[in-house]
């Protein structure tokens, strides 16, 4: 009787979880069946959902509950606490599976190359992400000193920041937040967030109901100035041909003509300001300067060289995601990602890395959203599945599901399990209890680890 298929997923959030439920769907998981490890190098799963998500962000935390249901299948299994590249490498995975998915997401900034990038009070967004999100391998205080600050970007995560910067602690505090979060935000000192973009309404990358989110605190007074809303040619058939784009700008556009009111913190949405250079003293940022752009006609923008000089002594980079290089890969430096075709890795020499594929954020770059991911995984998986079927996969010297634990064991590598999760997730939530609120995230790696069984 033939054995089961054993594949490797390296990275248990969404684009993960999506291709190890691609899997079980498909004809090869009745006959000769399916046998999915999920290796995750935090001691606990859903990765992006978890430490990239703002906490304000219940409905997108809810994808949790149709991940959880993937992760629930008996053919899987969870390795938290597992580092792909320091705990296991390529050639480890070969020996117990007959293929490998990397499923990876991007926890580094994208740089940005502007004068005063490096000085003290300049900030990458995925830092303070992690900050807010409890992430436990950064420190547990982060400087909210500037009562005025500069977030660079028009996508959903410097709208994130802005509103985590925007927002009281009180606010956040139903959320679940960790203590030491809810303590430094407490002592945060900004009433003025700018935000700024270097296109215009219609070139800004909000989803609609993120951008509407603004509006709802009793906190945020948004502003937007009626000179920022402008179109060209090309800004009007971005707008007739997605629906999204038009949303965010008819929204951009009602702020822009209504009358100010008087909530206590301002959050200013700038567009047609392109940042050239964060502005020191004394080694510490003290300003932002910016080029005033116009539109092409395609829209897309010019400088004016008209400059501005803003007042702020923070500045959040929300530039975009980079990916972590993956040991034993090829990799494309520009792009941040591992070269592919159809989820395929792909070697300098054009070939086929055997049994070796990708899926989601490593694969294609941060963009899109969560759901996005499904097309990627059920595309990267269905071509793993051609090979298996080809004959192409490389045979796994030990493809007994034992023979990882014996691995990780001779290794003394402690690990997290799908056992584990649920015994940190009810921690978790009798933390939260006592409060009224549904969880209280646990940060440390140590207190995570003991809490699930590790």
């Amino acid at each position: 009787m033939p054995r089961p298929l054993r594949v490797a997923i390296v990275g248990s959030g969404p684009a993960g979880i999506y291709a190890a439920d691609a899997l079980l769907k498909s004809d090869v998981a009745a006959e000769p069946g399916v046998s999915i490890d999920i290796f995750e190098r935090m001691p606990a799963p859903f990765g992006l959902i978890r430490y990239g998500v703002a906490p304000d962000h219940p409905r997108i935390k809810g994808i949790i509950t149709a991940l959880h249901q993937v992760l629930d299948k008996p053919q899987i299994r969870l390795f938290g606490n597992v580092d792909y590249g320091t705990d296991l490498h390529l050639d480890d995975l070969r020996t117990f599976y007959d293929g490998v998915i990397f499923a990876t997401g991007a926890t580094a900034d994208r740089a940005l190359s502007v004068p005063g990038i490096d000085l003290d009070g300049s900030y990458g967004a995925a830092d303070f992400v992690s900050w807010y999100d409890g992430h436990p391998d950064v420190p547990r205080t982060w400087p909210l000193d500037a009562e005025k600050v500069a977030v660079l970007g028009v996508g959903n995560v410097a709208l994130d920041i802005a509103r985590v910067l925007a927002k009281t602690a009180d606010e956040l505090l139903p959320t679940e937040i960790p203590p030491n979060v809810y303590e430094g935000l407490k002592a945060n000192k900004a009433v003025e967030v700018h935000v700024f973009g270097r296109r215009g309404p219609a070139q800004a990358k909000f989803s609609p109901m993120e951008l509407r989110e603004l509006d709802h605190s009793p906190s945020i007074e948004v502003i937007v100035d009626p000179e920022d809303i402008d179109y060209d040619e090309g800004s009007i058939a971005t707008r007739r041909g997605n629906k999204q784009a038009d949303m965010v700008a008819k929204t951009l556009e009602n702020w822009a003509i209504r009358d100010a009111g008087d909530r206590p913190h301002k959050l200013f949405l700038h567009f047609f300001e392109s940042p050239v250079e964060i502005l020191g003293e004394d080694g510490k940022v003290v300003g932002l300067r910016t080029e005033r752009t116009e539109l092409d006609g395609t829209g897309n923008v010019k400088g004016t060289g008209e400059f501005k000089d803003w007042d702020v002594s923070a500045v959040y980079r929300a530039v975009g995601y980079l990916s972590d290089k993956l040991p034993k890969l090829p990799w494309d430096i520009d792009s941040g990602t591992v070269p592919d075709q159809g989820g395929r890795v792909i070697q300098e020499t054009g070939e086929h890395l055997p049994s070796t594929y990708v899926t989601g954020w490593i694969r294609r770059g941060p963009v899109g959203l969560i759901g996005h991911t499904k097309g990627d995984a059920n595309e990267t998986v269905a071509n793993l599945l051609a090979d298996y079927a080809g004959g192409r996969l490389l045979t796994p010297e030990s493809p007994a599901p034992e023979a990882v634990d014996a691995f990780l064991a001779e290794r003394g590598i402690r690990f997290t399990t799908w056992d584990g999760w649920y015994r940190l997730d009810a921690a978790e939530k009798a933390l939260g209890e006592p409060q009224g609120r549904e969880r209280v995230k646990i940060v440390e790696r140590e207190d995570m680890l003991r809490e699930s069984g590790a």
